[in-house]
């Protein structure tokens, strides 16, 4: 995938949400993994913590990609919005079980926080040039 041009916006964006998602990993890592072990679905076959430790990798590796990997923008804003997506239902999860976490500790709350997924997932495409990258594609497609 080419690199998308982006504004100076765009990439202080980019790289304040690479810094979020280091802060983030070092959280699941840390100290605020019995936290994110809250939100972890009971359905899935593998072990809370295991969930959290993993995913905190995956977040500091994203982190790290959003901030330094300019060459490869795009395709790393198509992954942490594919990773947004994929841990959205931890998410519900808290929301439909009632689970306080990170000071989530009404449905109201927890139902509001379900309503930021999206902007994550439109702020990691944005700020990568990805959505632009994709609409011109699109373009190019139908001619």
């Amino acid at each position: 995938m080419k690199t998308s041009k982006t504004s100076a916006l765009q990439n202080g964006f980019r790289i304040l949400l690479g810094i979020f998602m280091l802060l983030a990993g070092i959280g699941h890592l840390t100290f605020q993994r019995a936290e994110f072990q809250a939100q972890v679905p009971g359905w899935l076959p593998f072990s809370k913590d295991s969930v959290v430790l993993l995913s905190g990798l995956v977040e500091i590796a994203l982190g790290l990609a959003m901030v330094f990997w300019t060459k490869q923008k795009v395709n790393v804003g198509l992954a942490l919005a594919l990773f947004y997506v994929l841990i959205f239902p931890g998410n519900i999860a808290q929301y439909v079980n009632g689970t306080n976490a990170f000071g989530l500790d009404s449905d109201q709350a927890r139902l509001i926080r379900l309503f930021f997924q999206p902007v994550l997932i439109l702020w990691a495409l944005w700020s990568t040039g990805g959505l632009s990258y994709w609409r011109h594609r699109q373009t190019a497609a139908a001619e």
